[in-house]
């Protein structure tokens, strides 16, 4: 698991390579158009993940303990947060789709390269992100099949254990694209 999560992260530490270039190459077009992003939505995002990556722990925590109960509550909430990001982040593309800010579009192509470059990204990263939110909430649905099932409890908790790994990945992604997009003008 910790070898997938390196090749992970070098993945995308090269995507926030290829953004630094591009924002600096276009700074302007970058600023104003990071202006379009509704950061309350980031923010709220944010914290969404913030709370589902202590409720996957807890879940971990929960499982060495014998807790069974409280393991399944704590995936439970887990996939309902994930699932109330996804959601937050579809009503964000589709109000950049509303307003052709999305790539191919006849109106960001009438826009200078820095917009262009600036909401392919947006799109690229954000939605990579979310492929990966998708895979961890299908781990996490495994997971609690498994506990269910008694596959997984006290003595033998590995699945849970390189989910929650994978799941905090997820959130570390996310630290790292909310300031690149949202807060750096």
């Amino acid at each position: 698991m910790w070898l997938f999560i390196f090749t992970e992260l070098f993945l995308f530490a090269g995507l926030f390579l290829v953004f630094t270039v591009y924002r600096f190459k276009y700074h302007e077009g970058f600023h104003i158009a990071a202006q379009e992003l509704n950061v309350t939505i980031g923010t709220i995002n944010s914290i969404i993940l913030l709370f589902s990556g202590m409720t996957m722990g807890l879940s971990y925590v929960a499982i060495k303990k014998g807790d069974t109960k409280f393991t399944l509550l704590m995936l439970s909430i887990t996939i309902v947060l994930g699932i109330i990001f996804l959601v937050n982040k579809y009503f964000e593309w589709v109000t950049k789709f509303q307003h052709g800010l999305f790539p191919g579009s006849p109106e960001l192509i009438n826009l200078s390269r820095g917009d262009v470059m600036f909401f392919g990204l947006y799109f690229f990263m954000t939605g990579l992100h979310a492929l990966h939110l998708i895979a961890g909430l299908v781990l996490i649905s495994i997971v609690i099949g498994g506990v269910i099932k008694g596959r997984i409890h006290s003595t033998k908790y590995a699945l849970l254990e390189n989910t929650s790994l994978y799941w905090h990945l997820v959130d570390v992604v996310w630290i790292f694209l909310f300031p690149l997009f949202y807060l750096i003008n």
